[in-house]
């Protein structure tokens, strides 16, 4: 608990016990309603004033406003146990409140602990400590073990485990070498590392993340839309409702005081607290537990489309795929050694995926590189070429195998060799689409500018319902558009790249890979996966699907009850008890059923 909320607990148990004290003394007349006065000021002193201080700013229509003109009503018509047992009983719900949103704000909160004070940095021949503000690209930041990497950059020197749980959600922590991309906002765990800055601080991760979550709450959906706008017309009309049940009936039927005392308890069920509480918490709730996850989600709209979601549509490399070229099949262990040897000059990604897997380094002589076609060299006088079909073939050198090899090897004149390079489908990738479906999710479609054969494998690997390859980025953008004309529900689309960008903006819901994926593909999404993991996807529908049902039964079951009850108290069927618990009995269920949100 916090110390407001320990000093609010307080004063209730205070009030509490003079209250029954009170109630059991014998005193009648003006000493026992002076008496009800002190529990009543001690527990609801700060709702009389904050009531007094909106109507001189304005605003006259809220929660003080009623519950002030309720208990302050109850004491002139002599009904002084109600009076203070109806603020006894709203400050409670309000304790409940304050603790279930300190509760539910903890863990996106906790992410405003993943930026450092202080960063040391190389100048001047030593390590001094700077803001991290006054961080440039280029410069060599030593993180030492316990702190947070300050800066996205590559590690120069050393090698340590880093704690990523922060920023991607992952518990297991990553062993990073030399020459790895390290992002800002992870904890150095075990050695001494020293990272070159590829990024200003303010334009690193851990920027782009807390940005994201302070501004998560700017957009609204459309229940908390719906609840701002009802509170608005409903308060005020409730109120000259409740004045015309206190003096329109006793001109008719007399009784002055029993209709006003009926007015009163109608102002006290009428009070929207419950909606105006427990739908926001509950969408604050709902991002909290994405955030749990590694799930940045850019405010409660996207949780309803999430919700509503029914085809997703998808980008190849770095979302279905690892991103990274492996070598998956050759035919001549000891040719692809060689090939591998003079690959290794090369910073081709196909290149390094051949060097990697054969980690020979014979001696060649007069490498040469021609770009988009292969590499040529001379091993032990023999010439040799590595590259595509096309590049051997244009060197009068027959390729005799067909399939799926994109890389082949010539030695001397002849064939020697053939290698199937690929970008391997991430192993979750089937799973995940079976979950989907599962779920009810109609169409997984992938999108890429691939050409068809590497699209195909991907296809029908992940088990994917539809795909349409060598796309540019306007040509993604218009396939979305048709795939959204054909569905009735929400189009969420997950990509990672620059030429994904236009595409993520123009879906329903665009979700970025944030490890990996762009910085301008991050800026357009409105979720970010940061651990570039797509098992979160039906996760994230999950929490969704659940933060929406919550939402909803709060409000049926909020609005059933006011209504029923204020019917009741108009006619004379409910007094100041039923009324309380209309109003603050409602919140502190609807604020526990809320709670549920913090579980997911």
């Amino acid at each position: 608990m916090s110390r407001r909320q320990k000093e609010n607990l307080y004063r209730i148990i205070a009030a509490t016990v003079l209250f029954v004290g009170v109630v059991l003394l014998p005193q009648e007349g003006i000493v026992k309603a002076l008496l009800f006065l002190v529990p009543y000021f001690i527990v609801g002193y700060d709702v009389l004033f904050g009531a007094v201080r909106n109507i001189f700013h304005g605003h006259l229509f809220d929660e003080n406003f009623l519950m002030a003109l309720a208990t302050v009503g109850a004491f002139i018509i002599g009904e002084y146990p109600e009076a203070v047992f109806v603020m006894l009983f709203f400050q409670i719900g309000e304790l409940f409140q304050s603790i279930a949103v300190g509760r539910s704000r903890k863990s996106i909160t906790e992410l405003m602990d993943i930026a450092p004070e202080v960063a040391s940095v190389f100048r001047d021949g030593e390590f001094c400590e700077v803001f991290p503000e006054e961080i440039a690209v280029g410069d060599i930041v030593l993180v030492k073990p316990g702190e947070r990497i300050p800066v996205d950059g590559v590690v120069k020197k050393g090698q340590s485990y880093i704690d990523t749980s922060a920023m991607t959600g992952e518990s297991i922590p990553r062993f990073v070498l030399e020459n790895e991309k390290v992002i800002s906002g992870c904890v150095n765990m075990s050695a001494p590392i020293e990272i070159t800055a590829e990024k200003e601080y303010t334009d690193s991760t851990v920027m782009k993340v807390l940005e994201l979550v302070e501004h998560s709450a700017l957009n609204k959906g459309r229940y908390e839309n719906f609840i701002t706008r009802f509170a608005r017309v409903y308060t005020p009309v409730v109120v000259m409702l409740a004045l015309l049940v206190a003096f329109i009936p006793p001109i008719f039927f007399g009784n002055l005081t029993a209709w006003v005392m009926r007015a009163l308890s109608f102002l006290v069920v009428s009070c929207p607290c419950a909606l105006v509480i427990s739908v926001p918490l509950s969408f604050f709730g709902g991002i909290g537990a994405q955030s749990r996850r590694g799930v940045l989600v850019k405010g409660s709209s996207f949780l309803e489309i999430l919700e509503k979601c029914t085809t997703v549509v998808c980008d190849k490399t770095g979302t279905l795929t690892t991103g990274k070229l492996i070598v998956a099949d050759f035919d001549n262990k000891e040719a692809v050694r060689i090939a591998g040897s003079i690959e290794r000059f090369s910073t081709h990604p196909t290149a390094r995926a051949i060097a990697n897997a054969t980690n020979a380094i014979y001696e060649v002589e007069n490498v040469k590189e021609f770009p988009g076609k292969g590499m040529y060299g001379v091993y032990e006088g023999r010439e040799v070429y590595v590259g595509n079909r096309a590049f051997l073939e244009e060197n009068g050198i027959e390729v005799t195998q067909k399939g799926k090899s994109n890389v082949f090897v010539g030695i001397d004149g002849v064939h020697a060799a053939s290698i199937t390079v690929i970008d391997a489908v991430k192993e979750s990738a089937r799973d995940v689409v079976n979950k989907l479906h599962s779920m009810g999710i109609k169409k997984v479609i992938m999108l890429t500018g691939d050409g068809e054969k590497g699209a195909e494998d991907v296809y029908m690997e992940a088990g994917l319902d539809g795909m349409y390859h060598s796309l540019l980025p306007d040509g993604k953008v218009k396939k979305l558009e048709e795939i959204m004309a054909d569905d009735s529900g929400m189009t969420v689309y997950l990509g990672d790249g620059i030429n994904d960008a236009p595409v993520l903006k123009r879906a329903d819901c665009g979700i970025a890979m944030g490890m990996m994926g762009s910085d301008a593909a991050i800026e357009a999404s409105d979720v970010v996966f940061m651990n570039d993991d797509i098992a979160l996807l039906p996760e994230s529908i999950k929490i969704a699907r659940k933060t929406l049902n919550i939402v909803r039964q709060n409000i049926v079951f909020s609005i059933a009850v006011k209504v029923m009850v204020l019917i009741l108290t108009a006619f004379g069927y409910a007094d100041m008890w039923q009324a309380v618990f209309a109003d603050v009995g409602v919140m502190v269920i609807a604020v526990l059923n809320t709670l549920r949100t913090l579980k997911m």
